[in-house]
């Protein structure tokens, strides 16, 4: 078990680092790479498209191959962090869209809050179910 965990870990993060590299092709190949063709543009957000879809599907058989605690750990922590990832998205926007912030609000800054928001709870309610 411990083997196939490490292949569906490996393998998921294979996806994911695909899926950076692919939006990040996507995000400066117009500007830097090809001038804006738009041929090439909607070829690179496809091929993004394609690669986050088999990052979500490597995700879900990573998780199914999880122990029942390990899944209590991750699902815990995802719940918590799509509640705080509405409510502080929303709020932010609504900063934005009330002009009571003086920038953009970028959907940048809530992928990484999501990101860092995952991560710190994973480890705490690792930490937490460890304690018990």
């Amino acid at each position: 078990m411990k083997k196939e965990r490490k292949k569906n870990l490996y393998t998921l993060a294979v996806w994911t680092w695909s899926w950076v590299a692919t939006m990040a092709i996507a995000t400066f190949g117009p500007k830097y790479i090809w001038d804006d063709h738009t041929v090439l543009t909607v070829l690179a957000i496809s091929v993004n498209f394609v690669h986050g879809m088999l990052m979500i599907f490597a995700n879900r058989k990573f998780f199914n191959n999880l122990d029942e605690l390990q899944r209590k750990i991750h699902l815990e922590s995802l719940a918590l962090t799509l509640g705080l990832a509405i409510v502080v998205g929303l709020s932010y926007s609504l900063l934005d869209v009330t002009n009571l912030i003086n920038f953009d609000a970028e959907i940048s800054n809530l992928v990484i809050f999501i990101g860092l928001t995952y991560l710190v709870l994973v480890t705490i309610n690792s930490r937490s179910t460890h304690e018990k």
